[in-house]
């Protein structure tokens, strides 16, 4: 079979297991957050690594939610340097410094996003929202994540220190094609699981906040007309607590 086609039916095998396996914890992670949005709240997002994008694509989105607060540290995506980020997800300490500069509250729910769940300053950014009273939803591969250890000094492992776990269901390493005369896998599953994840979880956020007779802060477009004039409006609203806006 044709290598790419073999990703694209991987992955469409994929989405039906997040589909069948997941519901319920994508249910509560909407819950989380459709109360704190309706408490005046706000939803943080954090990654490291490429795991930063589903931060970014929660953030300042056609059809997405305006109370997002993406933390992009740039140390720790790859932009800059690649090598140094895998160094800098690794240290410890480093996860309290970036949470300190966050406008967070106690009610907030944030969003982590790591692939393999092992790594210091994800489970750190973890243990540092839920001692300021966020609700810690992680994104994980728990496959990837139970065959690892700990790379923080409390022995823990992302999901275990999460209220809510959803699990990307990807393979341990994340890539998932093999083809012959290689060692190596390639096409990784994570980002579009992910973003798949979190795409669905504000549907079913704004679908619960409607429900309640709550109309949520949603962008649009701003490639359509009057696009800037509504984004500018919530720019307005939010940016003094959104430090990305």
């Amino acid at each position: 079979m044709n290598a790419g086609l073999h990703y694209i039916d991987g992955i469409l095998e994929l989405i039906g297991t997040l589909k069948a396996k997941e519901q319920e914890n994508l249910s509560q992670a909407a819950l989380l957050i459709a109360d704190a949005i309706e408490s005046g709240r706000t939803l943080h997002a954090f990654g490291t690594g490429h795991s930063h994008m589903l931060a970014e694509e929660l953030f300042y989105r056609a059809g997405g939610l305006a109370s997002v607060n993406p933390i992009l540290e740039e140390g720790l995506m790859l932009h800059r340097n690649a090598e140094q980020s895998t160094d800098l997800e690794r240290l410890e300490g480093l996860a309290a410094v970036i949470f300190k500069q966050q406008a967070a509250r106690s009610g907030d729910v944030i969003i982590i996003a790591s692939n393999s769940g092992r790594n210091a300053v994800n489970i750190e950014m973890a243990l540092e929202a839920k001692a300021c009273g966020l609700k810690v939803i992680a994104i994980t591969s728990l496959k990837h994540a139970e065959a690892a250890s700990s790379r923080h000094s409390s022995g823990k492992r992302l999901h275990e220190v999460s209220d809510v776990v959803i699990d990307n269901h990807g393979c341990i390493g994340d890539a998932a094609v093999s083809i012959p005369g290689l060692a190596i896998k390639v096409s990784p599953t994570s980002t579009v699981s992910g973003a798949l994840i979190v795409n669905a979880i504000v549907a079913e956020v704004t679908d619960l906040l409607l429900q309640r007779g709550v109309t949520p802060d949603l962008f649009a477009s701003s490639n359509m007309d009057n696009g800037d004039d509504h984004n500018r409006r919530l720019i307005d609203k939010y940016k003094g607590v959104i430090r990305s806006l």
